[in-house]
């Protein structure tokens, strides 16, 4: 490269990479980055909050699978951003954060909006990067793309000073760095022929990040050869198509107890990606004996979060294991056919949407979501992508939504709300040929809604299901099983949601009747399709039916 400042260096060094966006909310600190990205082939998405902004990153990282870039400005701007980081970590999900920082002369003084990006960032992502020199910038930018993605997937902070990204620097991009896959040694695939060959009850528990389409599809041919069922792990249902005749639910809030029953009853336990970790292990008490035989497929070599017995692990992504059992033939699926074939009904049972005759028990001036669902549903395309945040109205979304395809569902396992909507903007930029569909509480979507209106400046479409109870209803929850009557501190007074998207250009309408659903829908799918346009959709709910 010619002589340029080191801000131009780090776009440059973005765009070899194969970065396509950035979600950014602008700060003084890191103008040389943006004058960078002035006649770049890189998308600058000027986002509303830079909580929006990092959960947009956070979420193409984990719709894509290569790190996700946000920037956003020093102190306020990076205290907003620690939520996604956090997500990211915990869901190990590859994503680069750019933080603006004072100059270096102005360190340690407490000069304006000072901070230090160590001791705020160190304990939530891989690596906090600070570039103290400008010849630097394009090393440093390969750096953090690589331990994002490498090993186990997360968060990586970079820190910009303010001066630093203004001094001139030339030579050649710094080029990429390979992220390996790991891989099954024949001793490897031999333990896992053994193990199988020896079991009665085997078991698929699949999740985590490092996955691609054909890795899932892989598997899953894998798993219907063999008649092995498969779990999937909480919020990561999207490995293994909804339908599969191996598909027998997943693990986690919201699953059933057939679906425990197969994790705690399996003799033979191969979890590839995923870990059993506090959530799906219902707190560390799940599967927990020394006496299990549990195979851990995955890349971390620390096994960060797993719990339970180990009896082998094999350092593989999910990519690297799919390749060396695609042509493994066992013979024994008519042996676990029952095994097999009784955890799948309990599931089809489990996922099958109630019947219209059920629901009409619905409060007057409300609508039932399970029969706005079940309008949906009729009307969904194979390929729809699936956003929600946290909320008991997720739920819904995680156990009638059918995933039938890879990826096609983003959600957050560190149970942080404002996701969904970003999340929809993030996924309908990365692939606008593909229906969003965002299910979203009253309280989570009030956390980061207004990123509607960048959906709008840049032509992300998506179909916004608002569930309006008028509380943070999973806390109301929680307060009616400890405090009887008693709830405090939980209830909501709400706008007029559909207003408020028609307001940022989008399409709205409200449901507060289940025969009012159909139609809504329509117009709704219409707007998205066909218009480009954000639609939501503001359903009002009997609190009394907050889950199925």
């Amino acid at each position: 490269m010619n002589e340029q400042h080191a801000g131009q260096a780090i776009i440059d060094t973005l765009v070899l990479h194969g970065v396509e966006r950035v979600f950014v909310v602008p700060g003084e600190s890191f103008l040389a980055v943006l004058d960078g990205l002035y006649e770049s082939p890189v998308e600058t998405v000027v986002c509303r909050h830079e909580g929006g902004a990092a959960y947009m990153a956070e979420a193409h990282g984990k719709f894509t699978g290569r790190p996700g870039v946000a920037m956003v400005t020093r102190g306020p701007g990076a205290a907003n951003a620690l939520v996604a980081l956090h997500a990211a970590w915990q869901d190990a999900v590859p994503m680069v954060l750019f933080v603006g920082l004072v100059p270096i002369a102005d360190r340690m003084r407490e000069s304006f909006q000072e901070f230090d990006p160590h001791a705020w960032f160190g304990t939530q992502c891989k690596r906090v990067m600070v570039l103290d020199e400008a010849e630097r910038a394009s090393e440093v930018v390969a750096e953090a793309f690589f331990a994002a993605g490498s090993g186990r997937p997360g968060p990586v902070v970079v820190g910009l000073p303010e001066d630093v990204i203004t001094r001139p620097v030339s030579g050649v991009l710094h080029p990429l760095l390979p992220v390996g896959e790991g891989a099954l040694s024949s001793e490897d695939l031999e333990a896992v022929c053994a193990a199988l060959n020896e079991a009665r009850r085997p078991l698929l528990f699949v999740g985590g990040q490092r996955w691609t389409p054909e890795a899932a599809t892989s598997l899953t041919r894998f798993a219907e050869q063999n008649g092995i069922p498969v779990v999937q792990d909480w919020r990561a249902a999207d490995r293994v198509p909804f339908d599969s005749p191996v598909n027998c639910g997943w693990l986690g809030y919201g699953r059933s107890d057939a679906t425990l029953a197969l994790f705690e009853e399996a003799d033979v336990l191969i979890a590839v990606g995923a870990l059993p970790t506090d959530v799906p292990s219902e707190g560390f008490t799940a599967r927990q004996g020394h006496d299990r035989l549990n195979i851990l497929v995955n890349i971390d070599t620390g096994l960060r979060g797993r719990s339970g017995a180990v009896t082998r692990h094999l350092i593989a992504s999910p990519v690297a294991f799919a390749e060396a059992v695609a042509g493994l033939r066992l013979g024994r699926e008519k042996e676990w056919d029952a095994w097999r074939s009784g955890g799948r009904a309990a599931q089809q049972s489990f996922t099958a949407l109630p019947v219209p005759e059920a629901l009409s028990a619905t409060c007057p001036g409300t609508a039932h979501m399970g029969a706005v669902l079940g309008e949906l549903v009729k009307r969904l395309p194979d390929d729809a992508v699936f956003t929600f945040g946290a909320g008991n109205h997720c739920i819904w979304a995680q156990r009638y939504l059918p995933t039938r395809t890879f990826p096609s569902q983003l959600s957050m396992r560190n149970g942080s709300m404002g996701y969904s909507v970003p999340a929809a903007v993030s996924a309908s930029l990365a692939s606008p040929e593909r229906l969003c569909v965002v299910v979203a509480g009253d309280g989570e979507f009030m956390m980061n809604g207004q990123e509607i209106a960048t959906a709008v400046q840049y032509g992300a479409a998506m179909l916004i299901l608002v569930v309006d109870n008028g509380r943070y209803g999973t806390i109301c929850l929680h307060q009616e099983a400890q405090f009887p009557g008693r709830a405090s501190g939980t209830r909501l007074a709400n706008p007029d949601f559909a207003a408020l998207c028609r307001a940022y250009g989008g399409h709205g309408e409200t449901v507060a009747a289940n025969d009012e659903a159909a139609g809504a829908i329509e117009r709704a799918l219409h707007a998205v399709i066909e218009l480009r346009r954000p639609a939501l959709i503001h359903i009002v709910t009997d609190p009394r039916h907050d889950l199925p």
